[in-house]
Formats: structure tokens, sequence, C-alpha cells
């Protein structure tokens, strides 16, 4: 949030300030600076305060033109943004070199950068399970307890636990090694082991990784994976292993074919040899708003067809709710939950898991960055309305009290926080972007007086009223207090036969404008007059504008 923060009082944006496009030409600046010119020639005026002003933004228009209209320093602008034309950011790169030049020297010390950070990057990766054995809470019987002290309280254990780490540490640009672990115990068994996988891509086209283990319940195990893309459409895997044992040696083996059959559509086919032998072709839908998944398994010794969807909520949270359906010889289960992001780093899931002969299960999951936390917690060997109502309402109820109560105030609070120590860090130059725009209005005033007489003499564009900032428009919001500043007189300044254009950039950087709420999502509305009819528009921040246009009018009606 800080890097958006700078950005956002970085108002010196050269382009903004010219009103002209980021691939804009030599011929589009120079209109834009000329204009731009005879508005803020310190010549035009006679006081000395208004020439004074004049000969500041005059500067500043002069310096934004010099350095986007030399080839070199546009290039060096368009990397490194100002700093990049200081001193320290001439010293990267020769003068005399072409934009190109600076570009591919620029991207050459990027990849030097990214070296070095591959050389520090361990990308720990980890997992925590917590099984729960809740089952006294439903599957007991009052005779039981009658003749047991205490037997009136249902007893919840721990019954299982797994714990898995994993850390990479790039040895070339090629070469990875990975390095994980685990240890596990159920019902007071438990046992543990650790793998060693060394990986190369070999091209752009594929890798081939070994992998060596060891623990106490397996023994050594020795394996080798390999990746290959056949076509542009289509990739093989196959993996081969031995395992040793008390038993004797296990060897296996896997490969997977996979082909992208539309955009967003992969076909799967996967065959594994071992003690666990299966043929799985399965098909799988991925669009921006749903997944879909088919599969079918037929193995030793399970054999199975499997059914989901998910479908994704276009909203901040990300959410998404899920339901599938998986039968074969084992049984039939039924699954349905919901996932949301709860903060930038964390998302929460809950699943309900209803089968036969399993019973009903609830799976809490929590990812936090690259930790994965889950509890999955069994509730029942049969199948008892009371615990699927309990295992649906109960994780709900909670979220929504804790997330009401406590996260949303909590992030509130850290978000004004933030933001308050900001605008006062920030605060002197916000004041000092305040009192160059209000230079400009005066600067500007003049000019609109023509611009708006040669407009009403051909019933052109006129604007009337003009409003830059954050709008309060949602009911559950009138306690905060709309943070505007009127911009009538610079967008009128910027009207050229009876048209007004504005580019894809904030629209805190044009001539006349400073931002008013810093930190925070900002508007531009319009209500403008053109061949004597009213029209109103509400643009985005950064979104470009083009008026008058037939879609903004406001009907005589209204």
């Amino acid at each position: 949030m800080a890097a958006a923060f700078e950005n956002e009082l970085d108002n010196d944006d050269y382009y903004s300030l010219l009103n002209v496009r980021r691939e804009a030409t030599q011929e589009e600046l120079k209109a834009s600076y000329r204009r731009l010119c005879m508005l803020y020639h310190p010549d035009k005026h006679r006081d000395p305060e208004l020439k004074r002003q004049a000969e500041q933004l005059f500067n500043q228009v002069h310096q934004a033109y010099e350095v986007l209209s030399d080839p070199q320093s546009r290039a060096i602008y368009d990397i490194f943004g100002k700093k990049g034309l200081e001193v320290e950011g001439w010293e990267v790169v020769e003068r005399k070199r072409t934009p190109a030049e600076i570009r591919e020297e620029y991207e050459r010390l990027q990849r030097e950068r990214d070296e070095r950070r591959l050389q520090q990057r361990t990308n720990p990766k980890g997992t925590i399970s917590v099984g729960v054995d809740a089952t006294d809470l439903f599957d007991r019987y009052e005779e039981d307890y009658e003749d047991v002290p205490g037997g009136g309280f249902p007893h919840v254990e721990i019954n299982r636990m797994h714990i898995s780490q994993s850390i990479e540490a790039p040895l070339t640009t090629t070469d990875t090694a990975v390095l994980s672990g685990s240890l596990s115990t159920h019902n007071g068994n438990g046992g543990g082991n650790i793998n060693l996988c060394l990986r190369r891509v070999t091209s752009a086209r594929g890798w081939g990784e070994l992998e060596f283990g060891a623990g106490d319940i397996r023994g050594p195990l020795f394996g080798m994976k390999v990746f290959r893309n056949v076509t542009a459409r289509c990739f093989v895997t196959a993996q081969c292993g031995l395992q040793f044992s008390s038993r004797g040696v296990r060897p296996s083996a896997t490969t997977m074919m996979a082909r992208h059959l539309d955009q967003n559509t992969m076909g799967y086919l996967q065959w594994r040899w071992g003690s666990q032998s299966a043929m799985t072709t399965s098909i799988v839908r991925d669009t921006k708003t749903s997944h879909f998944t088919l599969a079918l398994q037929l193995g030793v010794p399970h054999s199975y067809l499997m059914m989901s969807y998910q479908y994704k909520f276009q909203d901040d949270d990300q959410t998404k709710i899920k339901g599938s359906v998986k039968t074969g010889f084992f049984g039939t289960v039924v699954e349905y939950g919901a996932e949301r992001k709860i903060s930038r780093h964390s998302v929460l899931a809950a699943t309900v898991s209803i089968g036969v002969p399993q019973g009903v299960s609830l799976k809490i999951r929590l990812n936090r960055a690259s930790q994965t936390y889950l509890f999955p917690i069994h509730l029942t060997e049969q199948i008892l309305p009371s615990a699927v109502f309990y295992a649906t309402v109960g994780p709900l109820v909670v979220y929504l009290a804790v997330q009401k109560l406590i996260i949303t105030p909590y992030v509130r609070a850290q978000k004004e926080q933030e933001l308050e120590k900001q605008r006062v860090d920030s605060a002197s130059d916000i004041a000092k972007k305040k009192q160059e725009a209000e230079s400009a209005v005066l600067l500007m005033q003049e000019s609109v007086r023509r611009i708006i007489e040669a407009e009403e003499s051909k019933m052109g564009l006129i604007i009337l009223n003009a409003w830059y900032g954050k709008f309060v428009t949602d009911n559950s919001q009138k306690h905060e207090r709309a943070k505007v500043i009127d911009v009538t007189v610079p967008l009128q300044c910027l009207v050229k036969d009876s048209k007004l254009i504005l580019t894809e950039a904030s629209k805190a950087g044009l001539p006349g404008f400073y931002d008013p709420c810093v930190g925070e999502e900002k508007s531009l509305k319009l209500l403008y007059q053109f061949r004597g009819v009213m029209h109103q528009v509400l643009s985005g921040d950064t979104e470009a504008l083009r008026i008058p246009k037939q879609s903004h009018r406001i009907d005589a009606d209204t």
C-alpha cells in the first residue's frame, strides 16, 4: 500500500502534465507543449505575483517537454521515472546509447538483480494438519454415560497430526535443490521421512529431476521424473521409482499426458503402475467464473467416478463456492463448501463431507502465504441430520461473527491509521501541490474566458461544473464526508474545437489539479452543455475520457 501511496503522491507525471498518451508522437508532444506555453508564458502577465507563478509552471511544462521529446531521456524516464533522470540514473547508462540499447542495459541489470534474489530465495512451503475426532458429540448413547462420572460431557480428542516442510535452494539459474521432510502420527503411532530432489531445467520445453528419500516407515526411496512439452498444446510427464523396505523392493511408474482441448479446457490421461495400479482420465475446465472437473478412474483397489463444480464470485474477497460428488467401490461421498480471502495473504475455506460409510466430516483450511493449516474434524460415523446442520451452519455463524466483530474493525482501523500517518508525513508536499494548482487556475482565467466566448458563439462545449476526488454515493457511507475539489476552470481550459480529451492517467497530474484525498479511490464528475443540451458523466481517475458523447445526455424528464 505504501508503494501505491508514493505513486499517488508523485503527481509530477510528465505525460499527465502535458495530457498526452504514453505512446504520444513528437507532433502530439509539440502541439500540447505549445498550447501550455501560450497559457503559462510569464510575459503574458503583468502582476508580479502572477508572473512569478506563471514562470514556475512554465518551467515545469518546459522540463516535461524536454524529457519526453528526447528519445534517450524519455527511455530512461519510462524505465526509472524521475529518479532515473538524476545524476545517479545517468551513471547507469551512457548518454550516447540509443533507447533500444538503454532498455537492453536495464534488462541486463534486472536479470542480474533477479539472479541475486534467486540465490537468496528459499521459497519455504509447509503444511500442518491436525485431525480431530469429535464423533462423541453425536455418536453417543445415553445409557453408556449413566454410570460414568462426567459422562454428560462429550469427549473430543486429536487423533492424528501431520507436519511437512520444504525449502528450495537455487544452485544455478537452471538447477534447483528441494529439501523436504514430514512427520506423522495416528493414534499414538507415527514416523517421518526426508527427501532431497534435484531439478534441472534442460530447455524451454522441459525439465527433469532426481529424488532421494529415507524414512523410518517406508525405507530408502529413489525416483526420477521428467516433463516435456510435446507441442504448444500438449505435454507429458513420466515418473518412476524404487521403494526399499523390509518386504523387498517395490517398483512404481506413472505417466501422464495432458492436452489443451480449447482455451479453457484441459484433458488428462494418466496411467499408474505399482502397489495401487490405476488408469485415470479427467477433463478440467477453468474459466473466470467457474471451475469444472470430471474424472473417471479404473484401478486396484479403487475405482470411482468424480464430478465437481466451483463458482467464482467476481468480488474483492475472491469468494468461491463448490460442490462435488464421488462414487465408487468404496462408497459415495458428497462434498460442498466455500472459500474466501480474509486478508491480503490469507485464504479461509470450509468443506462439509457426507459419505457412506465415512459419515459426516468438516474440513477447515487456512492458507497463509505459502503455509497451509488443515483441520479435518470427524463428526459422526453415520449420516445424521443434526451433524450435517451444525457442520454447515456452525462455521458460517462463527465466520460472520468474527468477520464483523474482529476482522473488519481491525482492518479498517489499520487502513485509517496508515493513511493518517502517510497524510501527516506528506502534508507539506500536498500543500505545495495545492498551491501550485490554485496558481494555475488563476493563470487560466483569461484563457478560459476567451474559450467560453468562442464555444458559446457556436453552441459548443461548456463545462458547467466539474469535481474531482472521492464521492460518497453509498448510503452505508453517509457518515463519511466527500473530498472533492472544483476543477471546472482547468477542464474548460483543455477544451479545443468543442472537444475535451483526457488520457489514461491519474487526473491529479493535470494542470490546475491536485490530489484532495491521497490513498483513496477518486473519480471525475462533469456536468457540461453541448448544443444547448445538458450532459453528465462520472469517470474513474485513470480512465480515458472523451466528451461530448450522446450517452452522457440528460433526458428532459430527468
